[in-house]
């Protein structure tokens, strides 16, 4: 029996057994995590160098740029390292770092996209209130707010759950660390604590989402009240991507920790971890550049700007 403090790093889950597949497993993260940089890198300089791009909405998106850089920086690198060099190691303080950055990314991502919700509630549905509701300094408060309880949010989870004594050995069933897979190695009742938060937490998410389902309500019943087809177009364009980042960050995380137990195996576990928490960072720019016109134009000006120079 081993505690906490003698256990100098972790194993993580691996991807494959075979080096062929190890190495096909280098390439699709390789793959993913080029198509995120380069996608997000795009969306965070052209809402940055256009000046017509500076809006709320858009202010909002270059914020969720970067929490979609910073979560697929955070587990993919070490994933890549561990395929190509046939290992499964993970330092103990790594492992407390993906811990953190991972509740902090995925906090502030879930925080923004509840934010951009309102945003678009009140573009769409007190439009007269626009400017009021949503002026510069309100918007730069609200980010704040979501940064600030994000990282208070993730303190508080990786100090809690790291405290915990480890008793059940260092292997870990996933390919980055994880807090309920950290929990099952525990051999205290002092987890009982770090359920309750992660129920708190579960919590304040679904508050979150009821006020995301109740605004679309809202939003739909004001859109399809509006009498010309080009003006309810135009409304529903703007909330499309929005509508499909949030399906996307919430199905694939709702199924992933809520699925039946009958069901679950380590493939499947394999591959809805990182349906939530790799696929989103690389779609998201792809769906809200897609559908929005002014960003799309943005993109392509920047693209061909820089190579124009070269």
């Amino acid at each position: 029996m081993s505690n906490s403090s003698s256990i100098s790093h972790f194993l993580l889950l691996p991807l494959a057994d075979t080096r062929q597949l190890q190495l096909l497993h280098f390439c699709f993260f390789l793959g993913i995590s080029l198509a995120a940089l380069l996608g997000n890198g795009l969306v965070i300089s052209a809402v940055a160098s256009s000046h017509h791009l500076h809006s709320p909405m858009f202010f909002f998106l270059l914020h969720l740029a970067l929490t979609d850089l910073g979560s697929i920086l955070t587990t993919v690198p070490k994933a890549m390292h561990n395929s190509l060099w046939d290992t499964r190691n993970i330092s103990y303080t790594g492992c407390a770092a993906q811990v953190f950055f991972m509740v902090f990314f995925m906090g502030a991502e879930f925080s923004l996209l509840t934010i951009m919700c309102y945003d678009r509630y009140v573009s769409i549905c007190k439009p007269l209130h626009y400017g009021t509701l949503l002026g510069s300094r309100a918007c730069a408060h609200m980010a704040a707010a979501a940064w600030a309880s994000a990282f208070l949010n993730a303190l508080l989870h990786t100090g809690n759950t790291f405290s915990l004594p480890l008793c059940y050995g260092n292997a870990l069933g996933q390919f980055f660390c994880e807090i309920p897979h950290i929990l099952k190695l525990s051999c205290s009742k002092s987890y009982l604590r770090e359920l309750g938060l992660l129920a708190v937490g579960a919590c304040l998410g679904f508050g979150c989402f009821v006020f995301i389902v109740f605004s679309y309500m809202q939003i739909f019943r004001a859109v399809l009240r509006i009498p010309s087809e080009q003006g309810r177009h135009k409304a529903f364009s703007t909330c499309l991507p929005h509508l499909a980042v949030v399906s996307l960050f919430i199905s694939t995380g709702f199924f992933a920790y809520l699925k039946p137990p009958s069901i679950s195996t380590p493939s499947l576990d394999l591959v809805l971890s990182v349906l939530y928490s790799v696929v989103p960072p690389a779609l998201n720019p792809l769906i809200y550049s897609l559908r929005n016109q002014e960003l799309k134009a943005a993109v392509w000006t920047l693209i061909t700007r820089v190579f124009w120079k070269h």
